[in-house]
């Protein structure tokens, strides 16, 4: 990848199979746009279930030899990548804003987070072990090897694509897997041809990681099908997710499955919070990345004794946020990613409005810029509180006390992350272990994502865990195998 804009970019209306950049063969066009001026970025040519099963087999055929190679050789490519991660780190946020419309702030914290991911990633060729354990049997030893799961199959969402894809493909690479990746048709080059790019200056052989751009319609199921994948790590919505697991389970080949599902997280303030610290956190956890993310606060519940005073508070912050360009350093609230997830929006607020919560900020929708609508009075069964919002819209709801706002936390389909604020770290712990979520965080928003503590939610926000050890269990087969000593007596 050249710093020269056109030579560092030309490869990106291709697909990567096989270690070669090609052109796809079906008969779509992904023209990829840029959320806030809606310049094209690059016309991609999709690729067809033909190219879908050639990268499997160039998948298949490289894994066994890249398993095969030392763990210090599996490091160091790994360790090449984020060398290559920060000499692009200018290239690759330019192209974050542009294709994701993240802003600035929200594209330092992705970068960050890819990078660490990929740094705990090299030491995990090293970190993988087995076990040995006693038998019952006279002169048998158990053995339990750790071994490489073969060929994986990652789907990645648009909301922080660098990250979401990394998180799955460095570990997997390092574990000795190879990969096949569908990046999102929103964001086809940060969630994938850039990192393609990436690992292929770090010298990755070819073969291990394939990027396939291709519609749903053409390769979304059969990605998944695919008899030579034994996992398939999906980030996106839990409509989405539940079908994978369908077909993961229900086809003629079985495989394992991670699935990071929607959210709806809740941000508790007691009665005896930092009123002024949770205003903070809550605007932050709320509006980053325009609320696009599964982590996002999705329902804001504040005790009685305290809740006038938190709205106040809040509103106060929240008009003080400079919605606009993404690439403005002063910019919180960028684009929404595309018209479809608009005009969700549009309907929640009209939604909102029609069960009764009064909004109390508003303002008008440019293009896809949407500014912050906040709405108070909310009930949990209203569908502003129920649902996932996936957008600068968030209501704040009242708890009768920390009972109430227990239940109305754990009221929700959805499980992934959480926040409590309270002066009594004790009360806090009790509290946290009360909620029925993947994570929950005392002090701080439920955005949170740290590359050597699991991650990973309840009920319908998802099952599996990446990060540190975790991951190492997710992306590595357990094999038994027993070793008879001595001759040993049968019954017949």
């Amino acid at each position: 990848m050249s710093t020269n804009t056109t030579s560092a970019y030309s490869d990106f209306h291709l697909q990567f199979i096989s270690g070669e950049w090609q052109t796809g063969k079906d008969n779509s066009t992904n023209t990829n746009t840029n959320p806030y001026n809606g310049d094209t970025l690059v016309e991609i040519q999709q690729a067809t279930k033909d190219q879908l099963n050639e990268a499997y087999d160039a998948a298949t055929q490289a894994q066994e030899a890249w398993a095969k190679q030392t763990p210090a050789e599996r490091s160091a490519v790994l360790y090449k990548v984020v060398n290559i991660l920060d000499q692009r780190q200018e290239e690759i946020v330019d192209w974050l804003i542009k294709e994701s419309g993240s802003t600035r702030i929200k594209v330092m914290v992705e970068f960050g987070a890819t990078r660490a991911i990929t740094l705990e990633a090299a030491t995990f060729p090293n970190r993988v072990h087995g076990e040995i354990r006693p038998s019952n049997t006279p002169g048998k030893e158990n053995f339990i090897y750790r071994e490489p799961i073969g060929v994986v199959a990652v789907i990645s969402p648009w909301n922080f694509p660098l990250h979401l894809t990394q998180r799955s493909i460095a570990p997997a690479l390092a574990l000795g897997n190879a990969v096949v990746l569908k990046p999102a048709s929103d964001t086809p080059v940060t969630g994938g041809l850039l990192l393609a790019k990436v690992f292929e200056e770090a010298g990755l052989p070819k073969g291990l990681l394939n990027v396939v751009v291709g519609s749903g319609s053409e390769i979304g199921d059969a990605i998944v099908e695919h008899k030579a994948s034994s996992f398939v790590s999906f980030t996106g919505s839990t409509s989405v997710g539940k079908h994978i697991g369908e077909l993961a389970n229900g086809g003629e080949h079985i495989k394992q499955v991670a699935l990071e599902l929607g959210g709806n997280s809740p941000f508790v303030v007691l009665k005896d919070a930092d009123i002024d610290q949770a205003v903070k956190a809550a605007v932050f956890g709320k509006f980053l990345h325009q609320g696009q993310i599964c982590m996002a606060i999705n329902r804001i519940i504040v005790e009685n004794e305290v809740y006038d005073e938190f709205v106040e508070r809040f509103l106060s912050h929240v008009k003080t946020l400079q919605v606009g360009d993404p690439n403005d350093q002063g910019t919180a609230i960028g684009p929404i990613i595309n018209e479809k997830q608009v005009q969700s929006l549009r309907d929640k607020i009209d939604e909102a409005q029609k069960e009764g919560a009064k909004m109390l900020l508003s303002g008008e929708i440019n293009g896809q810029l949407v500014p912050p609508h906040v709405f108070t009075e909310v009930t949990r069964e209203m569908d502003i509180a129920y649902n996932e919002i996936f957008g600068p819209l968030i209501g704040i709801i009242r708890a009768k006390n920390e009972e109430d706002a227990l239940s109305i936390a754990n009221d929700s389909m959805y499980g992934l992350s959480s926040a409590v604020f309270t002066a009594d770290m004790q009360k806090g712990l009790r509290f946290a272990r009360g909620i029925r979520a993947g994570m929950t965080h005392i002090n701080d928003i439920p955005v949170n994502d740290e590359s050597n503590v699991a991650f990973g939610g309840e009920k319908n926000s998802g099952i599996g865990r990446f990060n540190g050890e975790w991951v190492l269990e997710e992306f590595t087969r357990t094999h038994w195998i027993s070793m008879q000593n001595e001759p040993r007596e049968y019954p017949f």
